[in-house]
């Protein structure tokens, strides 16, 4: 458990430093995200971008677990 939360926090750690790089990648606006736009209204909802993340998580949870 240690470990895995040092690595969470060095990966968190470099998610800040490259964070005006990270910000240019499309990550939020994929084809398959819902937004919706409407007069006082604004509703959006990941629905790729939150596979997409959930399938490298789990590929990395695997892959430390070998």
């Amino acid at each position: 458990m240690q470990r895995l939360l040092i690595i969470l926090g060095l990966f968190v750690l470099a998610a800040g430093l490259f964070w005006p790089w990270l910000a240019r990648i499309p990550f939020g606006r994929l084809p398959g995200d819902i937004h919706i736009q409407r007069d006082g209204f604004d509703f959006f909802f990941p629905v790729t971008t939150g596979l997409l993340f959930s399938l490298v998580l789990s590929l990395l949870i695997w892959l430390f677990r070998r």
